[in-house]
């Protein structure tokens, strides 16, 4: 109201259509603030993280948190069966961002027999560009399961977050060639910033 000379009722009515744009959120007994917006991913589409983060207008990056070598196999139940990842394999754990801001926590593992020296690539972009660019893998599959879950007090700190936010658990299983299992992925998105959607048809 100092700043630019408006009443009372003007600056109520402006704070008003900025909540009802979805621009800020009115607490009571505290005020307004500003909201910070979700991302929308669609499930019917196979979108690096990257992708989906340009084309929602913000600047993606990544920090490579840990990258060691995994002796064993890697199994993950799914509604569509279970999937075995043979090692050995590169377990790739990342905190992804957008402006900036923390959106998830990554957690990959990675045929080592299709992708050799995958530790000595540059990590901060997306991997399923890696894997097409640097690896000439053509992917053909991805199943994946959501399912809701909670924040563990050091994953909280990592995503930069003072109190637990809904979540949500990504598993899931890329497919390369004639259904060659490439990567197992559990990760876990914040749920306040993040939304997955789909588009279906009638048949």
């Amino acid at each position: 109201m100092g700043e630019f000379g408006v009443s009372t009722t003007t600056a109520r009515k402006a704070l008003q259509e900025l909540e009802r744009a979805g621009w800020a959120t009115r607490i009571r007994g505290r005020g307004t603030f500003v909201r910070q917006q979700t991302v929308g991913r669609p499930l019917n589409r196979m979108l690096s993280f990257t992708r989906n983060m340009v084309e929602s207008g913000r600047v993606p990056s990544a920090k490579v948190l840990a990258i060691r070598v995994k002796r064993g196999s890697r199994a993950l139940q799914l509604p569509t069966g279970e999937y075995v990842l043979p090692g050995p394999m590169y377990e790739v754990r990342r905190l992804r961002l957008a402006d900036a801001v923390p959106m998830a926590l990554e957690n990959r593992y990675v045929s080592m027999h299709l992708c050799p020296g995958l530790d000595k690539a540059d990590l901060s972009g997306s991997l399923l560009d890696i894997y097409e660019n640097q690896y000439g893998l053509r992917l053909t599959r991805i199943d994946q399961m959501l399912m809701p879950t909670s924040i563990e007090e050091d994953d909280r700190a990592l995503l930069g977050l003072e109190e637990s936010v809904p979540s949500i658990r990504v598993e899931g299983v890329v497919f390369v060639g004639r259904d060659a299992i490439l990567e197992i992925e559990e990760s876990l998105y914040r749920g306040d910033l993040y939304r997955f959607y789909v588009t279906a048809t009638h048949y």
